[in-house]
């Protein structure tokens, strides 16, 4: 073997077998887009048609109606391959490798919705497109030399639920008192942090199941990740009734991993091999994608004022 070659392959952290999860996370994140877009169609048809709900939430006679919506319909099936892919690539890789690989879904949302709704994006919206997808990139980039996979504790399972417990709690809070005043925004980054969680608890959980530990605190975390998915897909729905498609895919590829990558790294510490260096190009890649999440929402030739 050249030695060079041999050199670069001793510095990936992962194994052949891990390298999987890489593409089993693309194609789910060409499902996640255009799931994202039937969902989209569906629910903007059935809120056409019933008492304008815009950043009020949608309400249950919507709901029940979004089950009658064959886009709706298709868009949740296709949903559910890219949970399924999803799944597969945490089974095989670090969340701190494959969750981010979900950006690519923000490209195909946006030049899927820019051909269905006819409306061209502006130079702003591409920019923030741009920083989304390349911070992504470049965290994907650092962390599949440096990220490892550890062993799931039981403190990383208690940790985990408790910081989503204050989550779920702070994002119903806001609902509640703010109801009236939410838009867009809101709905598509509690979605993504929500999804976050909801990630970070399927790895854990598949994580304990590799080690043959699956007891009353994995069972709890079940629990909690069935109850996070709920909330997310109801925050999901509003963010489509409020929102262009691409902007809530952005904050679910986005705000999501970086919000399990975070997790990955403070709490289940897949980045305790990982150079100081490479801790800061995480930070910057973070900010770039996260700021560009909400230029797009602000630039988006379709986001309701």
């Amino acid at each position: 073997m050249d030695p060079d070659l041999s050199e670069l392959t001793e510095q990936i952290a992962l194994d052949p077998v891990q390298f999987i999860g890489i593409p089993l996370a693309l194609v789910g994140a060409v499902f996640l887009s255009l799931g994202a877009q039937f969902q989209h169609r569906g629910v903007v048809k059935v809120e056409s048609r019933t008492v304008d709900s815009f950043g009020k939430g949608l309400n249950g006679q919507q709901l029940m109606l979004l089950l009658a919506r064959p886009s709706w319909v298709l868009g949740t099936l296709m949903l559910g391959l890219a949970i399924a892919f999803q799944l597969s690539s945490l089974y095989f890789a670090p969340i701190i490798v494959v969750q981010p690989l979900g950006a690519i879904a923000l490209v195909i949302t946006s030049i899927v919705n820019s051909r269905v709704a006819h409306v061209k994006l502006n130079h702003r919206a591409i920019i923030a497109i741009a920083m989304c997808v390349g911070g992504v990139l470049l965290f994907v980039g650092v962390a599949a030399f440096t990220a490892v996979d550890n062993p799931v504790t039981d403190q990383h399972l208690v940790t985990i639920l408790i910081i989503l417990a204050v989550v779920l709690a702070a994002a119903g809070a806001a609902f509640v008192l703010f109801r009236d005043k939410l838009r867009a925004i809101f709905y598509v980054i509690m979605a993504g942090v929500i999804y976050g969680f909801v990630a970070t608890l399927a790895k854990v959980i598949l994580g304990r199941v590799q080690q043959g530990e699956f007891e009353w605190l994995t069972l709890l975390c079940t629990v909690a990740l069935i109850a996070a998915t709920a909330l997310g897909a109801y925050f999901v729905q509003n963010a489509h009734a409020s929102g262009p498609p691409d902007l809530v895919i952005a904050g679910l590829t986005v705000v999501d991993p970086i919000v399990a990558v975070t997790i990955g790294i403070v709490v289940l510490g897949e980045a305790s091999q990982a150079p100081l260096w490479a801790i800061g190009v995480f930070v910057l890649a973070g900010i770039v994608a996260v700021w560009g999440v909400f230029q797009l929402a602000r630039n988006h030739p379709q986001t309701r004022v």
